[in-house]
């Protein structure tokens, strides 16, 4: 750069990349993402929406690709692959030294559907991933084969979003946990009072507690409502009869009832009236003892369960030794009084990871066990991964609480089972079930506002759980699955971090299929400059990143020093004749001769 007067003058040439240059040494490069990765880690998939995974892995085999990631995302398509392939891939692995891993089919583990929770449904999910376990567990015969599965296969999960540094819940889906249905979605709202101008904002974890509070007391208060409607017959017509003759009445209608004057047949029809309306309001009643209950049961909470045991007792004991329609009546006010107090109301709305860990934890924890039971040490790993924000189970902490149930729910079936004693049971927890990483995925939260390092610390809840990792880049936005490098995921800090935490040798799976689909061409060499990765087998620079400041030796640009088309073509000897009469030229179909006779 020179000065001249008022004006500056540039360079316009800036010259070519140098490895004798320190700052570009290692860092040069359009994709390079400034972390290194040897060229015998860096994985690749096969093609999901294919059966056809012999092709798929030979062509990725062919390409020198060891880790190599089979599997097919839609079931149907999964099912289509018969079981003597998964057979032959490990023999392929075997001649090319390949470690296999597998992507399962997208199952949803926690049984929640459409229709709210069903077990019957998270048993056949279940059984589906205990399937492909014994299908593919033959590929790899050395053990410790990674299996991600999907944490969330359908369900949606809370969304955040991070305003001004702080991550806050911007939609929270909730499940009604008696029926396990989703119910609605709460956002952030403001609530505007008639007793102050400002209004009240009110966060979505403060709409479900709302929703608890309010639900429960409205049911309470309907009931209530309908009971004032019996006590009003009650009350008008109790008087006519004696209780004495009422019970008689009860107990035997048809020889009783003529003995009655007009007004107290009245009577008697209302106050049977009214007991209609005790006994609709009963099944009503009966319907929030269990669902208290039930909450209680599943929340162990001991003094919520003895209070509803002393509330039965006394309500058994007061329809018993009542008089008739009265006494039911007294009964129905006590247990609502009960039901009412704060200490049994119910939280029977729950975010919905809260309510699907267990259930999915359950699934997990049994495919690991049976796998377990079945290959013992060389059991496979079921690895969950995360989904991108919107699905359940996205962002660290649920993925890590998933996890944790999940190993949790192991120890405790292998123990009650006598499988192994419990430092065992926590040993192979800790080996069997982990987390697939997915970075792109993860990235996607950036269109709510996260930053590289919030990334990173979301990355860090389940980093010492982390068994496998899926690299792909986008921005942001979708799930681009494009060649690290062309979009904005922060590979480089996120697998440092990983490094940090132990895990820098866990496997990395490219998955890059999006640059596939659309411009046809292999995305091995973006991918092996974008991580950096050594030209040599021996690990040593040059780096692929690096090979745009390589030269070729002097004499490279002039080709093939005395080819041999040069002696074919003017050579002495006999290479020219036909292969018949001892040449090298192969003759064409059919005979040399032309059928004509000479001339």
């Amino acid at each position: 750069m020179a000065k001249k007067g008022n004006y500056t003058i540039n360079p316009l040439y800036q010259g070519g990349y140098s490895t004798l240059d320190p700052n570009k040494y290692s860092s040069y490069g359009d994709l390079f993402t400034g972390y290194h990765v040897p060229a015998g880690a860096i994985g690749a998939p096969t093609s999901a929406q294919t059966a056809n995974q012999i092709q798929q892995a030979n062509n990725l085999m062919n390409q020198g690709i060891i880790p190599i990631e089979v599997g097919a995302i839609k079931p149907e398509v999964f099912d289509q692959i018969p079981k003597q392939h998964f057979k032959e891939i490990n023999r392929m692995a075997k001649l090319t030294g390949s470690d296999i891993s597998v992507h399962s089919p997208i199952i949803e583990a926690s049984g929640i559907g459409e229709q709210g929770y069903d077990e019957g449904q998270r048993k056949q999910a279940e059984q589906q991933l205990m399937d492909v376990v014994e299908r593919t567990a033959p590929m790899n015969e050395k053990g410790g084969m990674r299996i991600t599965i999907h944490g969330a296969g359908s369900i949606p999960g809370t969304d955040y979003t991070m305003q001004e540094g702080k991550k806050k819940e911007e939609r929270l889906v909730v499940v009604n946990r008696d029926t396990g249905k989703i119910t609605t979605a709460l956002k952030e709202e403001e609530k505007y009072y008639p007793y102050q101008k400002e209004p009240d904002v009110l966060s979505p974890r403060s709409e479900l507690e709302t929703l608890n509070r309010s639900e429960w007391k409205n049911e309470i208060s309907q009931l209530s409502h309908y009971k004032e409607n019996a006590d009003r017959i009650i009350q008008s017509h109790k008087d006519v009869l004696s209780p004495e003759m009422l019970k008689r009445v009860y107990e035997n209608p048809e020889e009783t009832i003529h003995m009655l004057k007009p007004d107290q047949i009245d009577a008697y029809n209302n106050l049977f009236h009214a007991e209609q309306y005790l006994r609709d309001l009963q099944m009503k009643i009966n319907n929030m003892y269990h669902k208290a209950y039930k909450m209680a049961k599943i929340d162990n909470n001991e003094s919520a369960i003895k209070k509803l045991d002393k509330a039965r007792e006394k309500y058994m004991k007061m329809l018993k030794e009542g008089p008739p329609v009265v006494g039911a009546s007294q009964a129905t006010q006590s247990m609502l009084n009960t039901l009412a107090s704060k200490e049994i109301q119910p939280n029977l709305y729950q975010p919905i990871e809260d309510y699907a860990t267990e259930k999915s934890a359950n699934t997990f924890s049994n495919v690991a066990l049976n796998s377990y039971k079945k290959y013992k040490d060389k059991a496979p790993v079921i690895s969950i991964e995360n989904m991108f924000p919107g699905m359940a189970f996205s962002y660290g902490k649920e993925l890590k609480d998933l996890i944790q149930e999940s190993k949790n729910q192991f120890v405790d079936k292998a123990v009650s089972q006598g499988v192994m004693s419990e430092s065992k049971a926590k040993s192979q927890a800790d080996k069997l079930i982990g987390a697939t990483l997915d970075v792109g995925h993860l990235n996607i939260a950036k269109k709510k506002g996260f930053k590289d390092k919030d990334l990173v610390k979301e990355m860090a809840e389940i980093a010492k759980h982390v068994k496998h990792v899926h690299v792909t880049d986008n921005f942001g936005y979708s799930d681009s699955h494009l060649p690290p490098g062309m979009g904005n995921v922060p590979v480089k800090e996120i697998m440092e971090k990983l490094e940090k935490e132990g895990k820098g040798d866990v496997t990395k799976v490219l998955e890059t299929a999006g640059w596939f689909q659309h411009f046809k061409t292999s995305p091995l060499p973006y991918n092996l400059e974008a991580l950096g990765a050594n030209m040599f087998a021996t690990g040593q620079e040059p780096y692929w990143n690096q090979k745009q400041g390589l030269s070729q030796g002097y004499s490279g640009g002039f080709g093939m020093m005395l080819p041999q088309v040069n002696y074919n073509t003017f050579g002495a000897g006999f290479a020219q004749l036909p292969s018949e009469l001892g040449g090298s030229v192969q003759g064409g179909k059919g005979s040399r001769m032309s059928g004509k006779p000479m001339q």
